[in-house]
C-alpha cells in the first residue's frame, strides 16, 4: 500500500511539474453542452496556460428514478505536436446529487449523495471559428447514498462555443 501512494504522489509531482512548464490554452473560456453519460450544460475557463476549472450542471432520468447533480472539476491540459488546438487532460472533480424517485420505486433513505470523479479526454479548439469540441472519460465513485460505489461508464462528447480566447 505504501508502494502505491509513493508511486501516485510520484506521477502526481511530474504532471504537476510538467503542467507548469506547458503551454496548452487555445482558447480562455467557453460554455456549451455534455452529451453523453450524463447530459449536461457546461462552463469551462482557464485559469492558466495549462490548467482549467469545469463547471457543470447535470440531469439523468430513469423510468423509477433520476437525479440532478452540480459539479467541479481541476483539469491540467498539454498539447498534441502536430495538431493545433488540439490538447489532452486529466483531471479531478466532485459533484452533488439530487435523487428522486417514483411511488413504484419506493422511497430510500438517500436523497443526496456525493461524488469524486476523474477525467481523461481530448479539447479540440476549431481554428477560424469559436466552437470547441471535447470527448473524455469520467470514471466516478458515489460516496454514499443510492447506488454507491464506483461507476466506469460516464463519459461525454461535449460542444461548446467560445467565449474569448
Amino acid at each position: 500500500m505504501k508502494q502505491q501512494q509513493i508511486i501516485v504522489g510520484a506521477i502526481a509531482f511530474l504532471g504537476l511539474f510538467a503542467a507548469s512548464h506547458l503551454q496548452a490554452q487555445t482558447y480562455k473560456s467557453a460554455i456549451g453542452v455534455r452529451a453523453g453519460y450524463p447530459w449536461a450544460a457546461t462552463f469551462k475557463t482557464f485559469i492558466s496556460d495549462n490548467s482549467a476549472i469545469e463547471l457543470y450542471g447535470a440531469a439523468r432520468g430513469y423510468t423509477n428514478y433520476g437525479w440532478i447533480s452540480i459539479n467541479g472539476a481541476y483539469q491540467l491540459h498539454f498539447p498534441i505536436e502536430g495538431v493545433d488546438g488540439l490538447q489532452w487532460y486529466v483531471g479531478a472533480g466532485a459533484g452533488i446529487h439530487f435523487w428522486h424517485y417514483s411511488k413504484a420505486f419506493g422511497d430510500p433513505d438517500a436523497k443526496q449523495s456525493i461524488s469524486v470523479h476523474g477525467y481523461l479526454g481530448l479539447d479540440y479548439k476549431l481554428p477560424d471559428i469559436p466552437l470547441n469540441v471535447t470527448l473524455d472519460w469520467v470514471p466516478n465513485i458515489f460516496l454514499n447514498g443510492y447506488g454507491s460505489g464506483f461507476y466506469g461508464r460516464y463519459g461525454n462528447l461535449g460542444v461548446r462555443y467560445v467565449l474569448s480566447e
